[in-house]
């Protein structure tokens, strides 16, 4: 069990759901890890504004989505994570643009533009995460990145303060975002929700094409067993996959988490018995081996929190 100390939550005034020494395991897709102290499924984002603002100045807070990019260690977060995954999260027609909640998952999005007859939404079906993660890290896959189509952005800080901003405001690359002049982005400020920007398009051809690429997914990575996607950035000019096949570890395990025969740059939890602790060894294992026969320093694209059991 995590202990932390106790906070004197506005219980009255907040309407989402406290629970205590929670699972992690049950939030984040590798189905391993630790507990929470603390974790949070705020109503809306006027809940999520009031609950952030009720903690105090120094209690660790870590935002989670579907857990697509995320290891909590074996000790557990002490502090408190917030849930911000909600089937019912918004997502509507703002004028052009689609504004969707963070807690939105990115597939929605790219089902809402087909349906609404608009164009270049589609990869976002390929990102197994919410919105809130897509933009924190500007996910992307089939050539396309999250920010290629964002118009503008709703962020939210400790003090639960809105603020909306500009696309020009941030600082964007590969598997990267940041606001400019500004390093607290995912520190103690997080998405809240964004605008996005498609083209008008054909409602058929639309969902076809989204069609086709999770067909494709599904034919290239071990959706069937837990896994956090892409676990490594690829270096410039190469793909992290074919260097760690090549070092010969497809198939290479440590404790219950192994890598992926159907794509290196996955670790699965095939019989969800792995600990966060196999998992890091593993990541480990297959960076330093990567880097002792090519000279590559993989980056690693899952964040990692909490505490290792000693």
């Amino acid at each position: 069990m995590i202990m932390a100390e106790p906070i004197p939550f506005p219980a009255a005034a907040l309407r989402g759901t406290l629970r205590l020494d929670e699972p992690m395991a049950k939030h984040v897709s590798w189905r391993a890890g630790g507990h929470a102290a603390r974790a949070y499924s705020p109503a809306d984002t006027a809940d999520l504004a009031l609950f952030l603002k009720s903690l105090p100045a120094r209690e660790p807070v870590c935002l989670v989505g579907l857990g697509s990019n995320l290891l909590v260690r074996d000790g557990g977060f002490r502090g408190t994570v917030v849930l911000m995954h909600k089937t019912h999260a918004a997502i509507r027609m703002d004028g052009k643009d689609v504004y969707a909640d963070a807690g939105q998952a990115s597939p929605k999005v790219a089902r809402f533009a087909a349906v609404h007859g608009l164009e270049g939404a589609e990869f976002l079906a390929g990102i197994p995460g919410t919105v809130g993660g897509a933009l924190a890290m500007n996910a992307g896959c089939y050539g396309s990145e999250t920010w290629d189509v964002v118009e503008r952005a709703l962020t939210i800080d400790r003090h639960g303060e809105l603020h909306e901003r500009r696309r020009a405001e941030f600082e964007l690359g590969y598997r990267h975002c940041a606001i400019k002049d500004d390093a607290r982005l995912g520190e103690d400020l997080w998405f809240a929700g964004a605008w996005f920007r498609f083209r008008e398009g054909d409602r058929d051809r639309a969902r076809a094409r989204i069609a086709e690429l999770l067909a494709r997914r599904v034919e290239s990575q071990p959706l069937n067993l837990p896994n956090a996607g892409s676990v490594f950035r690829n270096p410039p000019g190469d793909h992290a996959a074919r260097l760690i096949e090549a070092c010969g570890l497809k198939g290479f395990a440590i404790g219950g988490a192994r890598i992926s025969e159907k794509h290196a740059n996955f670790i699965v939890n095939p019989k969800r018995r792995a600990r966060a602790a196999d998992i890091e060894a593993l990541i480990g294992h297959a960076r330093e081996t990567v880097k002792e026969r090519f000279g590559v320093e993989l980056q690693v694209e899952v964040r990692i929190v909490g505490e290792a059991l000693t």
